[in-house]
């Protein structure tokens, strides 16, 4: 027996788990909380990355170096570093400007784009379940293309290079040994099975949260979802709308209508063309 939870902290970070329905709950959940949290690394990795194939490795955080603000052109002082022919200054001033060529650059674009890809809510829609692997060798093919761009490697302080070696460490982190899984208003027990609460028919699909410990149950679900719900408004207004118009006709308003015209008939026969006698 096969069990599908969907698990859905809000629109956009959702992701389906396919398991075992005699599987162990304690088991499940520390798998499935190791995939939200690589999905939210993901999300980080990717905002990180294009930074960082636009504007280069970060500058180091040690330094109070304002190269950006004073200096104009490649060759200026002997003070300053000269420039790479494909710098690009960064806005923030956080990193160096020093990107790599374009075209490896677009590697680096492209395997963040599938990383992304892989940890995507379209993945939901798809019908298609994420595993741990799925998302490792999503991050895996970002840090071969990194290295193609940048071949000594990145500095240590670079956000980019802590993220991408490091585990995520966000506050909306979960931790694995004290989440807790919910579903229907009820708590997974971590020592039963996923089928003690889901029951034992095949293929069932349940929609489950994750909460840290000591939050309790999370909010349920609405019954429909956003456009569903915005489609109803719309039609329950136009409804509304058209009552109220409904309401202040009066009985005899009908008698203004051109059907309940009693010259209606003659006014016809007037505007009728004139027929000629042989």
């Amino acid at each position: 027996m096969m069990v599908i939870l969907h698990v859905k902290q809000s629109e956009d970070h959702q992701f389906l788990y396919d398991c075992a329905g005699s599987r162990y709950v304690d088991d499940a959940i520390q798998d499935i909380v190791l995939i939200s949290n690589l999905q939210k690394k993901i999300k980080h990795l990717k905002e990180q990355g294009e930074l960082l194939a636009s504007y280069g490795p970060a500058k180091d955080p040690a330094q109070d170096d304002d190269s950006d603000d004073d200096v104009d052109s490649p060759q200026c002082s002997s003070s300053v570093k000269p420039r790479g022919p494909f710098y690009t200054r960064d806005p923030s001033s956080k990193r160096t400007g020093e990107a790599c060529d374009p075209e490896v650059a677009e590697k680096l674009t492209e395997a963040l784009a599938e990383m992304e890809a892989r940890a995507s809510k379209t993945q939901v829609e798809g019908k298609i379940p994420l595993t741990v692997d799925m998302l490792k060798e999503g991050i895996n093919l970002v840090r071969g293309a990194v290295m193609i761009c940048y071949p000594m490697g990145l500095p240590q302080y670079d956000p980019f290079q802590q993220e991408l070696n490091g585990a995520y460490a966000g506050k909306d982190v979960l931790d694995p040994d004290t989440a807790s899984m919910w579903w229907a208003g009820k708590e997974f027990i971590r020592d039963m099975k996923v089928s003690d609460h889901v029951g034992k028919n095949e293929k069932t699909k349940v929609i489950v949260k994750l909460q840290s410990k000591g939050q309790g149950a999370p909010a349920r679900e609405p019954p429909v979802d956003a456009e569903t719900q915005k489609a109803m408004m719309a039609w329950y207004y136009k409804k509304q709308e058209e009552q109220k118009r409904m309401s202040v006709d009066e009985d005899d308003a009908y008698v203004n209508s051109e059907w309940a015209n009693p010259k209606a008939l003659k006014s016809a026969l007037h505007r009728m063309p004139k027929v000629g006698l042989r």
